[in-house]
This record gives structure tokens, sequence and C-alpha cells, in this order.
């Protein structure tokens, strides 16, 4: 069975989780993306995140938080991702880049509105009563 393989950043403020939107589509997943060929995870997040979303991750403050597998969205039936998720803390400002058509606080509520991988975060972070 096929896998993608995708590292996601994990913000959370006020109970509420930091979503991003893509051009042209309307499911919200979390920022991050694919690594490069020989990227660390802490690298190709750090690429990833400047890309999308304009800011710095804080090197030092990278931890690793929870891995999650699911139906890949938008895919064939059957193709998975595997969505490696990392909290950070970051300089400079949240400005969407011209990929993302819009960066959304969401919570449990907004969970029929993302990825399944997103939910399956979702849920794990509700039942640490980290978000609302």
């Amino acid at each position: 069975m096929p896998e993608i393989d995708k590292l996601a950043w994990v913000y959370i403020q006020d109970q509420q989780l930091l979503s991003a939107r893509s051009q042209g589509k309307t499911a919200y997943y979390l920022p991050g993306g694919k690594r490069e060929a020989g990227e660390s995870d802490e690298a190709a997040l750090r690429r990833e995140i400047k890309e999308e979303l304009t800011i710095d991750l804080i090197p030092t403050t990278i931890r690793y938080l929870a891995t999650f597998r699911a139906q890949a969205d938008g895919k064939p039936v059957g193709t998975m991702v595997k969505l490696t998720c990392y909290a950070a803390e970051f300089h400079g400002a949240i400005t969407p880049s011209s990929e993302i058509a819009e960066a959304i606080w969401i919570t449990t509520q907004d969970r029929d509105h993302c990825s399944p991988a997103a939910q399956l975060l979702l849920d794990w972070l509700k039942a640490k009563d980290l978000i609302a």
C-alpha cells in the first residue's frame, strides 16, 4: 500500500490549532510538507513552514509530538499518509504565502472540514485537553 510521508507543525494558541487551506482545496490541513532527498525532519519542517507561512521556526524549540496514519485526502483509496507532528516556537508574523489560501485557527468543531490525518490529530489533542 503506498504511503505519503509528511511532516507537520502543530501550533496551539488559546486552545485552537493553527491550520491552513491550500489554494483550490476545501479541506484544512496542518502546515508542513514532504522532505526533500537528504533532508532531516527538522530541516524539512523549517523549510516548508517558511515557504507556506513566511515564518522561521526556532530550531532549539522543535520537539516531536506524535505520528498519525490515515487515508490520504484526495488520493485513491488505500493511499495512506504518515503525518509526523512537531511543535515549535517561531519568529515573525504568520503570513500565508501565495500557495496558501488561508491560515485559520480551528477546534474540534471544525473536524469535518479537515483531512483524515488532521482529524486524528484533533482527536488526540482534545483527549489531552490541549484544544477545545
